[in-house]
């Protein structure tokens, strides 16, 4: 492969080790690679999810992430602390602060609360190459926060993300640049690369594509036939090549392509308990799409059954455009009713939106009393932006099924 053609850039991936379980010991004064310590999203729910845990513990009890509070096992030194999300989210802005002394605020793309990249180009003068910068930074974090991170440096995004998830762990800094990619990408099984999914993973595998140097070598035409442009995006991926921008720009503003709300259960739900917390999740869609001024004609809902045993996502479209919470809510009962086999307890459902338009310029169901249903939600949504999101709420959302109440009172779906 010839890689003249192709963006060179110095990038860092930047991923905070355990960082939710770091935050959580530096508050107490403790170690985080020596202490053992688990964050659970609710201490008051044994089905409570893991949200992360320290490496020690990782490592002493095999414990990972999104196990659940009641596999922890019983051992005196391990310490059980409750998210929340307020400090988690309150440090990763004091980081991005730290990086913004390095890069300009379009040099630097989270990811995530706790992963990041940023792009040091035309900075060598100033603190040297991108391994001198990835320790300088990595060093300066953990002098003012108590804080390990992980950096992956390589030419793209992907190369940064791909080298930090499969070496930096390990060893703190890693590069892989278009050089580098046949020795240290092309030997890995393709379950490890960022962005193959375990259904992806059965299909390449059924291929007798398993390492990604398989993939690389596959035909593309082949990929592009079976999988359209995620089969060239898989493609180019399997030699390194990434053409992602590296630079945000923050004066243009995208359209939304469309508004989602989901959630994953503490419990099993029975299907009637899911009803209701299918309908706070039409509520949420159709509030934050009428603050955008929009509405949609496309309706899609996801249910996850528990223990892993499969689930549907399915999706109908109306004759017009809308942001009534009971237009949304009657479409899923019928998705529901139709591609639900009736028995499995769900542990996961997600509602959204999409085919928006504006709604000032919608037309009008001639067959419904429709503004006087859209005038009532813009006022409930004005009442809950004055007094509180739980100011006004269905008589479901008060039932044990119901879930608006006690995600009010969380940040990212845990207590703040």
């Amino acid at each position: 492969m010839d890689y003249s053609s192709f963006p060179k850039h110095n990038v860092l991936c930047i991923d905070m080790r355990s960082f939710y379980a770091s935050i959580e010991c530096v508050k107490r004064g403790l170690d985080p690679m020596t202490t053992m310590l688990a964050v659970v999203g609710d201490k008051n729910r044994s089905g409570s999810i893991i949200l992360a845990a320290s490496p020690a513990l990782k490592q002493r009890h095999g414990v990972k992430n999104v196990s659940r509070y009641f596999e922890l096992p019983k051992d005196p030194d391990i310490y059980v602390v409750e998210a929340k999300m307020g400090d988690y989210v309150h440090m990763s802005m004091e980081i991005t602060k730290l990086l913004h002394l390095y890069v300009p605020k379009e040099a630097i793309h989270p990811y995530s609360v706790d992963e990041m990249w940023i792009t040091v180009d035309g900075l060598e003068h100033l603190y040297g190459n991108a391994q001198e910068i990835a320790q300088m930074i990595k060093d300066e974090i953990y002098d003012t926060m108590g804080l390990t991170c992980a950096i992956g440096i390589g030419d793209n995004k992907f190369l940064a993300k791909v080298v930090m998830d499969l070496y930096a762990k390990k060893t703190g800094i890693a590069t892989c640049c278009y050089q580098d990619v046949e020795r240290l990408l092309w030997p890995v099984p393709i379950e490890k690369i960022w962005g193959i999914g375990r259904q992806l993973t059965a299909h390449l595998n059924r291929m007798g594509i398993v390492y990604l140097g398989q993939l690389a070598n596959y035909r593309l035409d082949r990929l592009q036939k079976r999988f359209g442009v995620i089969g060239e995006q898989l493609y180019w991926h399997a030699w390194g090549v990434d053409l992602s921008p590296v630079y945000d720009s923050f004066g243009k503003k995208e359209e939304q392509k469309g508004f989602g709300h989901g959630i994953t259960l503490l419990r099993d739900y029975s299907a009637e308990e899911t009803l209701t917390c299918m309908l706070d999740l039409c509520e949420e869609v159709c509030r934050r799409t009428r603050t955008h001024q929009r509405a949609g004609r496309t309706i899609h809902l996801g249910i996850g059954y528990a223990d892993n045993s499969g689930g549907f996502h399915r999706s109908r479209s109306l004759h017009f455009p809308t942001n009534v919470t009971m237009d949304i809510y009657q479409v899923c009962l019928q998705l529901f009713h139709e591609f639900y086999n009736k028995h499995s307890k769900i542990r996961r459902v997600t509602v959204s939106l999409n085919n928006l338009y504006d709604d000032m310029d919608t037309q009008l169901n001639l067959f419904e009393d429709q503004p006087k249903k859209k005038d009532v939600g813009y006022v409930m949504d004005a009442i809950r932006s004055k007094y509180g999101s739980t100011a006004i709420l269905r008589a479901t959302s008060y039932t044990e099924a119901g879930i608006t109440r006690e995600r009010s009172k969380k940040i990212g779906g845990h207590y703040a």
